[in-house]
């Protein structure tokens, strides 16, 4: 069997040393020869730079790199391009060195294309003489190709005022690309955010974005069928609907697709569940939001959102929502239509990304030094149904918030902090959840699903009968199976659930 491509971002690295590719030319060329200029968003380690270098080899027309794909006979290989790449993939990249890295960046081009390029002073003129020789020497429009175009933004997005003065270097720098369109043949920008085109593609509105086009849903990650067919040897004798709940589930508006590195992975450590995705970059900084704002953390859950609010990164009002779709922890899992165009549902993509970001969270705010064994004894108990355990379990995960965390204005309501606590917790551990089930009487605050069993939560934060409206409205009567009602007080003074009543219907 070929050996994995696992971070292996160069074409030609994996066709020549022979590495398992999953060939995506027939895309590669749909997109060159229907678009001239293109924007594609994806999340972190999803096949973006591969693809761009792919889109490289095909316009220097190195036809012995694509014997047996796709667009081997689809391509006129007679005539080259010249192109220059520009990644902002490797290193940090600050406000200080940002001018320095783009001239270095331009001058290795400069040489690829055996240029020589005059005014160097500042990298958008150097940029704008680089395109214009190119198209002088060869006698070809010039492809432009920017792998994580946004990368030295979001770099520094923990200082607000440093990541608007390199947006707006970064925005006079893409203005050189429209203004020498009568030089290009074709340009490609990937990023894992959709700035809106007022604040960074203000001089480059010209841009089509494919990151939702049903058409390119694909165009990054595996598809079922790839991890069914080219995979197949890799994955003998593993459970495959297990290996869908934890890694399938992006959803661009084409196929459900995998994170490529999550397969690799999974593949090239015995096949052991874990998060290789997630654990590649934390989401402190989200993590950070959601704590400021007082987010209501069941929402992330069955979260509705308008187009325009999944389609635009503003650093001037940054959403906790938006970020959370680009950066891949929550994906689309309906598309909606209304009266006022359409709009979408979001949810976590997969077990992995709901396990991991929720144990993250859970890490910001606890300080239990046996969360493990808490998470351990909350599976226990909803595997084995044995609720009567439940009580006791949960009084000591309240016990373990720090302090600090009740002193926000939101402990007052259980939709703001318990609730959000409780969710994390479960949502942990792996099982279905669903925050705010609603049936035909009403919304329940919390259900959990297994195979056998449901479990329906009320929570309240006064002295009431925390079961009284679960019974009166017979939230269970649209589930099957052994059915649990469980009602919690919590307790604002005591910081704790103050009763806890269950019963089995």
């Amino acid at each position: 069997m070929k050996n994995l491509p696992v971070g292996i971002q160069t074409f030609s690295k994996i066709i020549e040393d022979d590495y398992l590719y999953v060939d995506k030319t027939e895309i590669a060329r749909s997109l060159i020869e229907r678009y001239e200029y293109i924007f594609l968003s994806r999340p972190r380690r999803f096949g973006k730079s591969l693809f761009l270098d792919t889109l490289k080899n095909i316009f220097e027309g190195n036809q012995k790199l694509f014997r047996g794909l796709l667009i081997e006979k689809q391509w006129n290989w007679d005539i080259k391009y010249p192109v220059i790449k520009i990644s902002f993939s490797g290193g940090i990249h600050s406000k200080d060195d940002l001018e320095e890295d783009l001239l270095h960046i331009l001058k290795s081009n400069e040489e690829r294309l055996e240029l020589e390029c005059e005014d160097k002073s500042k990298a958008k003129y150097f940029f704008a003489e680089l395109i214009q020789k190119a198209f002088k020497k060869y006698q070809q429009k010039v492809v432009i190709l920017i792998d994580e175009y946004d990368k030295p933004i979001l770099d520094n997005i923990e200082n607000i005022p440093e990541a608007l003065i390199i947006r707006d270097g970064m925005r006079d720098f893409y203005t050189k690309i429209k203004e020498n369109d009568e030089y290009l043949r074709f340009t490609f920008l990937t990023g894992v955010s959709k700035f809106s085109k007022v604040s960074l593609f203000s001089g480059l509105n010209n841009l089509e974005d494919i990151s939702l086009n049903p058409d390119y849903g694909n165009i990054c990650g595996y598809t079922q069928p790839d991890v069914d067919t080219i995979f197949a040897p890799y994955l003998e004798g593993v459970d495959m609907e297990e290996v869908k709940r934890w890694y399938n589930g992006y959803n661009f508006l084409g196929d459900k697709v995998y994170n490529p590195y999550d397969i690799l992975l999974f593949i090239r450590n015995q096949k052991m569940f874990k998060n290789y995705w997630f654990e590649t970059g934390t989401p402190r900084f989200l993590i950070e939001l959601i704590k400021k704002n007082n987010y209501f953390v069941p929402k992330l859950n069955k979260l509705r959102v308008n187009e325009s609010l999944v389609n635009s990164f503003n650093l001037e009002n940054l959403n906790l929502e938006t970020i959370l779709f680009q950066a891949g922890y929550l994906t689309i899992k309906r598309l909606l239509s209304t009266g006022m165009g359409v709009s979408y549902e979001l949810g976590f993509p997969n077990k992995e990304v709901q396990i991991s970001f929720n144990d993250y969270l859970l890490q910001e705010i606890t300080t239990v030094s046996d969360k493990e064994s808490i998470r351990c004894e909350l599976l226990d108990i909803i595997n084995g149904g044995d609720v009567r355990s439940l009580e006791p379990v949960i009084k000591r995960l309240f016990s373990s918030i720090a302090y600090n965390n009740f002193t926000n204005n939101y402990i007052e309501s259980y939709e703001g902090f318990y609730a959000s606590v409780l969710y994390a917790y479960f949502a942990s551990i792996g099982v279905d959840i669903i925050a705010e089930d609603v049936s035909n009487k009403g919304r329940i605050d919390l259900t959990l699903k297994t195979q056998e069993r449901t479990f329906l939560f009320e929570f309240k934060v006064t002295d009431q009968e925390p079961l009284e409206q679960i019974r009166k409205m017979k939230y269970y009567e649209k589930y099957d199976g052994e059915r649990y009602l469980i009602g919690i007080v919590f307790d604002p003074k005591a910081r704790n659930v103050s009763k806890f009543e269950w019963e089995r219907v």
